[in-house]
């Protein structure tokens, strides 16, 4: 909607130090590279450019076919050199009106670059103000207050699951997206248009390659290992995108404070053709299949907490294991046809299948008790009195088979400055689920049965005669079937209005689903969701633009939404609504004559028909009723741009609330009411060796609500886990890359990118918790909090590279 992109960077020579003065030269408009060999020159965007780099006896850099979006930020570091004349040939697609859309684009490089303990794109998401995950080695997230199940996840228009039954983040291995494989990343925290899906909270559209040559790609890290592999047959017509990935958490896990035997099994490959049938015709398929093996054998674990004047340890022995399986699969056929120039039309349909096994016999023997504080003691930091002794068998045999089938057809019309697009779709949902689990707790000598009428007594007064009985117990059998029908319709517009720039979307989607199954009434319901987008660009001097959201968003209930605590179906489940109102602006400006671009939110979300539930580690359970209401409101900033030149960093600020009200007896905290939020993501480099690179991540969150015992009045316990504090290291040094090329002569011109680096974990090795396991005192009968601490401080190693 603005005239202007920007392309900034640092010129270096042939010996990778900065080159002062060199001339770039662009049409009419001209800059030159100060003493850090830093430039930064303003371009036409939307069009063609033509970039030369020149310095007195060095040969030119030439940099073609530059087309950039409005307002866009290109980093480009040439390396002149005196025996050959470079030429690059650079094309983005326009994409400028996402930008008044309320998608932010998310760079591609980055998402490969930053450190993580699972790096890629939701390490990247989890920077973001209004995105928090507390878990470093789940990929989950959630977005402004919603939950980890409330979040869309597109692979070039086809929607992606995952697993049903994962309740720690231990078992989770990789993410659905490969980052080997994607090409652009674009993502929605709220207020997004109505041709994407019914959820509550947010949008991930990922679109993967088309590759226009051949290339390889290999990863290795004590972590695991992956390989991606871009193919064209010599005809262009085919072309394709395969990735292998491996995956051992052993190196992180072993840092917990439960030690354990751990071997875990993670890998997936995924595919994904492109057709050329004619110009008019293009077949696509995607496939996946994923494998997680989870194998652990806890022994021992000791956890101090407490206070300096009252600390307190629990210590646990373990005797079993467990033995939890997910394999899933997925396929999926997109065939786009270009009718004319104006309509393309697309036909999508996908099959998933998963089968998840969950086979758990762990008998845990603890002992809580205080510790020695004295300095002289020889039994300094141990135990020295009991104040509390118990045992602890879980056993869990729960199967899950899961079949999914879409089957979608969209369209496109595009006429100047208008575009209405369409969509109706069809899901059919296959469950059987199993649920086979129980808890059975001891004190002291004594089977604790559950609290509740049925069990009370006077024990050890008076005799009781009861059946022991676990303390929490399911055991469920589901057959459910749902079928959906869902459509939507949208136009937008852009225009010129007094000098102003308007962009505005209008769109409604409807969506039509029914539940049947073995022994459940069958149920059909329906729900409407109009959304709307506005956005302004005054011809100010100031780069400003204004842009406002509206929208109506429903989440009819998935299976799991139907499953109340006790496995039972429950089909009356409604949807959940929530009302979207969401005001942002972007400011684009120069400080240390480098681009920065200021972007800042506010929003609120009324939430009815709302579906409690309860979080422990990454498992959900909800209370399969709508009996709750609840509100979101909150403020984001994000500040972006050059930190150091030729880099790109940001820093951003969250704050936001969430709180709900159960069957009318007041709002209380929801377990994502994560307050505030500091994200900071950096990048370095040493001046005199620039391929010597820093990235930096940093977090601050305050705690989330840490829960409450099973049986337990959520209104009684309110209390919050400490605040999460984390930072991942990351330095390597680039051989080979675009900007760093190699004689034919030379045995490193065979690669394209070549690194070597490390990476480490949780710098500073703090104790971050993510739930608390609630442990009894036998004197007070009061339960503990006792915090399970997420992983200490971790090195890894790696290798990439690219051919």
């Amino acid at each position: 909607m603005a005239q202007t992109a920007t392309i900034t960077g640092v010129v270096l020579g042939e010996n990778n130090t900065p080159l002062t003065q060199v001339n770039i030269t662009s049409g009419n408009n001209g800059t030159t590279t100060d003493e850090t060999g830093f430039y930064i020159l303003e371009l036409i965007a939307e069009q063609e450019n033509r970039i030369t780099f020149s310095f007195v006896g060095h040969k030119d850099v030439v940099l073609e076919s530059l087309i950039l979006n409005t307002n866009e930020t290109y980093v480009f570091n040439p390396v002149l050199n005196t025996e050959i004349i470079q030429i690059d040939g650079v094309t983005v697609s326009a994409t400028g009106e996402k930008t008044v859309q309320g998608i932010n684009a998310i760079s591609t490089k980055k998402v490969r670059q930053i450190p993580g303990v699972n790096a890629g794109v939701e390490n990247i998401l989890k920077l973001l103000p209004g995105v928090s995950s507390n878990n470093e080695l789940s990929t989950q997230y959630s977005v402004r207050g919603g939950n980890y199940d409330e979040n869309l996840v597109y692979v070039n228009e086809i929607e992606v699951y995952r697993p049903f039954l994962i309740r720690s983040a231990q078992q989770e291995g990789l993410s659905f997206i490969n980052s080997n494989l994607i090409q652009k990343v674009d993502f929605s925290p709220g207020g997004f248009q109505a041709k994407y899906g019914d959820k509550l909270s947010s949008v991930l559209d990922i679109t993967y390659k088309n590759p226009k040559a051949f290339g390889a790609q290999m990863d290795f890290s004590l972590l695991g290992a992956s390989l991606a592999i871009e193919t064209l047959s010599k005809n262009k017509k085919l072309s394709n995108v395969t990735g292998i990935r491996y995956r051992n958490n052993s190196l992180l896990v072993n840092s917990q404070q439960t030690n354990s035997n751990f071997n875990p099994v993670f890998a997936d490959i995924q595919s994904y053709f492109t057709y050329r049938i004619s110009n008019k015709v293009h077949l696509n398929i995607l496939g996946n299949l994923s494998l997680n093996d989870y194998q652990n054998q806890p022994l021992n674990r000791q956890t101090n907490f407490g206070t300096l004047s009252e600390p307190k340890a629990l210590l646990v022995h373990y005797t079993g294991n467990e033995n939890n399986r997910y394999a899933t699969a997925l396929g999926a056929i997109k065939t786009d046809y270009h009718l004319n120039d104006d309509v393309t039309l697309k036909f999508i349909t996908s099959i998933y299948h998963t089968t998840e096994e969950e086979y758990s016999d762990v008998i845990a023997q603890y002992e809580l008790g205080d510790i020695d504080t004295d300095l002289g003691s020889e039994t300094l930091g141990k135990v020295i009195s009991t104040r509390g002794v118990g045992g602890q068998f879980t056993r869990a045999r729960n199967d899950l088979d899961a079949l999914i089938f879409n089957l979608e057809q969209k369209g496109v019309y595009s006429k100047a400055n208008h575009k209405l697009e369409w969509g109706i779709k069809y899901t059919h949902e296959d469950i059987r689920d199993q649920l086979r689990e129980s808890e059975f707790l001891d004190s002291a000598g004594y089977s604790i049965r559950p609290p509740l009428p049925e069990f009370s007594n006077n024990q050890p007064e008076m005799p009781f005669d009861s059946p022991l009985v676990p303390y929490q117990g399911i055991s469920a059998k589901n057959f459910v079937k749902t079928n959906r029908f869902s459509a939507y319709t949208q136009f937008s517009q852009n225009q010129t209005l007094e000098n102003s720039h308007i962009y505005y979307n209008l769109g409604i989607r409807t969506q039509h689903w029914q539940v049947k199954g073995q022994n459940i009434e069958k149920n059909s319901h329906i729900v409407f969701s109009p959304r709307g987008q506005f956005a302004i660009k005054p011809k100010w001097k100031r780069d400003m633009l204004f842009r406002a959201s509206l929208g109506m968003y429903h989440q009819p209930p998935f299976y799991r939404e139907l499953r109340d605590a006790t496995g039972t179906i429950q089909p009356n489940v409604k949807a959940q609504k929530s009302i979207h109102y969401v005001l942002g602006s972007e400011y684009s400006f120069l400080l240390w004559e480098r681009p920065f671009t200021l972007i800042s939110e506010a929003y609120y979300k009324k939430l009815n028909n709302v579906n409690p539930y309860t979080l422990h580690d990454v498992r959900i359970r909800y209370s399969a009723t709508n009996n709750a209401k609840a509100f979101v409101y909150g403020a984001e900033v994000r500040l972006n741009g050059a930190f150091v030149p030729g880099t790109d960093s940001w820093v951003s600020l969250g704050y936001l609330k969430t709180e709900e009200n159960i069957d009318n007896r007041g709002y209380i905290s929801r377990p994502t009411d994560q307050r505030f939020k500091l994200g900071i993501l950096f990048q370095d480099y040493v001046p005199d060796i620039p391929n010597l690179k820093m990235y930096l991540n940093l977090v601050y969150n305050t705690g989330l609500p840490g829960g409450s015992p099973n049986f337990s009045d959520p209104y009684v316990f309110q209390n919050r886990l400490k605040d999460y504090k984390r930072a991942d290291l990351g330095i390597s040094h680039i051989f080979v890359d675009a900007d760093k090329s190699y004689p034919e002569n030379h045995w490193l011109n065979k690669f394209k990118e070549l690194s070597v680096g490390f990476e480490i974990f949780n710098l500073f090795n703090n104790k971050n918790s993510i739930t608390n396991t609630w442990v009894r005192d036998i004197d007070s009968k009061n339960e503990f909090a006792v915090p399970n601490f997420m992983t200490a401080r971790v090195l890894n190693l790696q290798l990439k590279m690219r051919f």
